[in-house]
């Protein structure tokens, strides 16, 4: 039965398109303390469709490249090992945000956004959620397995904070949340070991 499910993911992967996204526009936006202050948890959105300017804008703060000439980022890391990797659910399919190239790359057809919705069904409504997995493997550091753990705890608390902080800013509305089937979404993402499903911060436009 799983090896059925993973044929299916590839094939079904073949029939998305990569998606080139727009520059980021870095001249929008509240003040940094307006975003602060407009920061809120929000659990019902709208179903409109985000924009290209907004669906790059966001993935972009998350964790984008702000200084190419050194490919750092957004967001920074423990010890820089960039262990975040932004997987980007929408109605049409999943995809993984290449940073280097400011791309999503497909994964898997199909509207798999139930799956982080969970128990929250207003959560599926959201046009986008942003899921951050942790690669621990990229910690190739002599150190256990659970600070590994609090390391990539921490960088992807730094990204979701960044997600919240542009939709504050940016009149679109999110919540960070653990809530998600991981056991479905570990076979759908077909995740390593070493790959944790951390958070996720559904976002769209206020309902």
């Amino acid at each position: 039965m799983a090896s059925a499910i993973l044929l299916a993911a590839t094939v079904s992967a073949q029939s998305l398109k990569p998606i080139k996204l727009v520059t980021p526009s870095k001249e929008r936006g509240a003040s940094i303390m307006q975003s602060l202050a407009n920061r809120q948890s929000v659990r019902e959105f709208s179903e409109k469709k985000l924009s290209d300017q907004d669906l790059s804008d966001v993935i972009w703060a998350a964790c984008g490249i702000n200084r190419p000439a050194e490919g750092k980022r957004t967001s920074p890391t423990a010890m820089n090992k960039q262990d975040v990797d932004l997987y980007v659910f929408l109605a049409e399919g999943v995809y993984l945000y290449d940073v280097k190239n400011h791309s999503l790359a497909p994964v898997v057809a199909g509207d798999h956004r139930p799956l982080i919705g969970d128990r929250q069904p207003t959560i599926n409504k959201a046009p986008a959620i942003l899921l951050m997995v942790s690669d621990l493997a990229r910690f190739d550091v002599n150190v256990g397995n659970d600070v590994k753990r609090e390391f990539g705890a921490l960088d992807v608390g730094i990204v979701s904070q960044n997600i919240s902080l542009f939709c504050a800013g940016c009149g679109l509305v999110t919540v960070p949340r653990a809530f998600m089937d991981k056991e479905k979404l570990r076979t759908l993402l077909k995740l390593s070991d070493t790959q944790v499903l951390m958070l996720n911060n559904p976002v769209g436009y206020p309902k």
